[in-house]
């Protein structure tokens, strides 16, 4: 297991050498974020990325993400066009020595979450989904106060792509996810690259609008697309156990013992009845998740891709990219370092 831990960039407020003074901290995982959606990187500016995590004495292996253009989901006519590029990418950042490309496929936005800075009973903050406010928003009229969109959608640029989807159901989605990997896989394998898709988050239909990597049926269609270790999967813990028709745990185990989890999120989540989540400290006793089982399937497995703690709490009077902050995650990645640990002197125990 190599431990990595998700930086924006030297303009991100978490500094790279505090990052570096977390124990065993191995990788950073970042991207290029000033190149529009669909574009190709400059070699120039994967280098840079490339020094200053070197610098800082860790390894440029892991980049999340390079974002998928939408018109690839919705499979219009400049969609070869737009896969060339991001082919370029693939073999550029394979030049560079990145071994692992998280991406997702997610019509229109990212992960969705109804508020930001929700005060949990400890006085921390955190990031959290309430059906009943999710039922009061509207991304098509007035501000868009929706967390998760991003915000360089204007308006009008909402409202054409939603009419846009409306000629994409959950089929129509597959058959561009799977015209994309046919594409992009074969240059993964061809670069060195293991290309790994993040689940929906959360994992089901929003607005409307098509979700398909949300349960077991089907991320297991997904891995028969192209059936290669460079198809793989960026298993995130949170959005999958975001839920409860996932039995994250279990996931984790198939996937692992067959190699397609190159990428791991870990974070927990807490489950409401009515379908609505918190997120939550990293030890299970927090959440709805046995992150201690979720750790066990990995090093049961042989676990050797990269992990990273997820979305922590804003504590202690930090303040910064919600989800984001420094000390959370740092105690998310610790309590990690100790569960695995302990896995590795227990089973050297067994074999003594």
């Amino acid at each position: 297991m190599k431990l990595s831990f998700r930086w924006y960039g030297p303009e991100d407020p978490v500094r790279i050498e505090y990052i570096r003074q977390i124990p065993r901290m191995y990788s950073i995982v970042t991207a290029v974020y000033d190149v529009p959606v669909g574009e190709i990187w400059s070699n120039e500016s994967i280098n840079m990325l490339k020094e200053q995590t070197e610098a800082a004495g860790l390894h440029f292996d892991v980049i999340e993400s390079v974002p998928v253009h939408e018109n690839i989901k919705l499979g219009l006519a400049d969609r070869d066009q737009l896969i060339a590029n991001y082919c370029e990418n693939i073999r550029r950042l394979g030049k560079a020595g990145v071994q692992v490309i998280c991406y997702n496929f997610m019509p229109v936005f990212d992960w969705t979450r109804t508020q930001l800075d929700r005060v949990l009973e400890d006085g921390s903050t955190a990031l959290v989904y309430y059906r009943d406010q999710l039922e009061k928003m509207d991304p098509l009229t007035g501000e868009i106060s929706l967390p998760g969109w991003d915000s360089s959608y204007k308006k009008e640029d909402l409202v054409k792509l939603f009419d846009q989807y409306k000629q994409v159901n959950e089929e129509v989605l597959w058959q561009n996810l799977e015209y994309f990997l046919q594409a992009i896989i074969p240059v993964a394998e061809e670069a060195g690259v293991k290309m790994a898709i993040h689940p929906d988050d959360p994992p089901y239909p929003i607005f409307g609008l098509p979700r398909i990597i949300t349960k077991e049926a089907n991320l297991d269609r997904l891995l028969s697309i192209v059936d290669s270790p460079a198809n793989g999967l960026t298993l995130c813990t949170g959005s999958l156990g975001s839920a409860s028709f996932n039995d994250v745990a279990r996931l984790v185990d198939k996937y692992s013992a067959m190699g397609r989890i190159h990428f791991i999120h870990v974070r927990n989540v807490k489950l409401m009845e009515d379908g609505s989540f918190e997120e939550a400290a990293h030890p299970s006793e927090y959440g709805s998740l046995d992150v201690y089982e979720i750790m066990k399937c990995l090093h049961k497995n042989g676990f050797e891709g990269y992990l990273r703690p997820d979305h922590g709490r804003m504590i202690w009077g930090e303040t910064g990219k919600p989800g984001y902050g420094l000390y959370d995650r740092a105690l998310g990645a610790s309590y990690i370092n100790g569960l695995w640990e302990a896995l590795e002197k227990s089973a050297d125990n067994k074999e003594a």
